[in-house]
């Protein structure tokens, strides 16, 4: 029996290890993009903008 556990235990390590390199891959993958320190909007200025609406009541 302790040869199935260890076995069975080896075996669950083995998927560990291969699901968290899969997962540091992943997100390397993700990282290597732009960083986007500055901020930066490509929208600078709308044209045409329109102020903001204004709601009222009726009154009688």
């Amino acid at each position: 029996m302790s040869s199935d556990e260890s076995a069975q235990s080896s075996a669950a390590e083995e998927m560990k290890r291969k699901f968290k390199e899969a997962l540091e891959k992943k997100n390397a993958q993700q990282r290597k993009g732009e960083t986007h320190l500055d901020g930066d909007s490509a929208v600078h200025a709308t044209k045409g903008a329109r102020t903001r609406r204004e709601f009222r009541r009726k009154s009688g």
